[in-house]
């Protein structure tokens, strides 16, 4: 009894060791590396690379690196939440919605001592959504990891643009006159779904700069958009609603960037 109770704690205690060499921490004891529970972002390397190579060409009043979105996900917020040391979910998130008008004052034609004034609007919408979801896997001893997995994206958008006039075309009474009222852009759609492959070097505790290769088969597609216009006629105003652009549909699969994309990663 007392032999095996000496192997047990024996086995613990070696373990427990080994633990602590497969720990990687900084001098002061911080852990190095991502674990359990661990969330990271990642934001375009690039301004800071530049930074520091202008530090040393004798560049003057070089501008302060900044915070980018990823080259291979413009404006899309890019996330990880690690399930474990070595394995993480990764998130990709855009949700823009947009809506500016622009006013103008012209004429009133219905006003004879030109001091009056009437209003003419346009304005400008659309969304643009993105969503993506995946799975990484990693692998490595120090500072350096191998980082592999898929993942899909899916992106929806759309705009339009309307026109209101303050004046009528009944008071400006001109039957070779055509106006545009609202032009609405095809609907686009694409999905994209792909393997990756990369690296990262931890350059501090919980940051580092990492680069990745893809490979992807992307499908995306856009409908045709409708303009609506009026005209004068004998009988009095009309609209005319019209298909109008292109409609497009397009297939790939190829590799997905003519390099490596270069990015921090903060995790915490």
């Amino acid at each position: 009894m007392k032999k095996k109770m000496i192997f047990a704690v024996a086995a613990v205690l070696i373990s427990g060791v080994t633990m602590g060499q497969e720990l990687l921490t900084s001098k002061k004891g911080v852990p190095i590396l991502p674990g359990a529970g661990d969330y990271a972002i990642g934001v375009d390397a690039t301004p800071f690379l530049d930074y520091s190579g202008n530090l040393f060409n004798g560049n003057l009043g070089n501008t302060s690196p900044g915070f980018s979105y990823s080259p291979d996900r413009p404006f899309s917020i890019y996330g990880k939440r690690f399930i474990d040391a070595n394995s993480a979910y990764r998130a990709t998130f855009r949700l823009g919605v947009g809506n500016n008008s622009i006013s103008n004052n012209v004429a009133d034609v219905t006003d004879t001592t030109g001091e009056k004034f009437v209003e003419d609007k346009t304005t400008n919408s659309g969304f643009n959504v993105t969503l993506g979801l995946g799975k990484e896997w990693r692998r490595g001893k120090g500072r350096l990891q191998g980082v592999y997995g898929g993942e899909a994206l899916v992106n929806l958008n759309s705009s339009k643009f309307k026109n209101e006039y303050g004046n009528s075309l009944q008071d400006i009474d001109d039957s070779t006159l055509t106006r545009t009222l609202e032009v609405k852009n095809g609907f686009g759609f694409g999905i994209t779904v792909r393997a990756f492959v990369g690296v990262e070097y931890f350059i501090a505790p919980k940051m580092s700069i990492g680069a990745e290769y893809g490979y992807a088969l992307g499908f995306n597609t856009r409908g045709y958009g409708e303009t609506t216009t009026e005209a004068l006629e004998p009988t009095g105003t009309t609209s005319t609603t019209v298909d109008t652009g292109t409609k497009a549909t397009g297939f790939g699969l190829d590799t997905d960037a003519s390099g490596f994309n270069i990015k921090f990663n903060f995790h915490f």
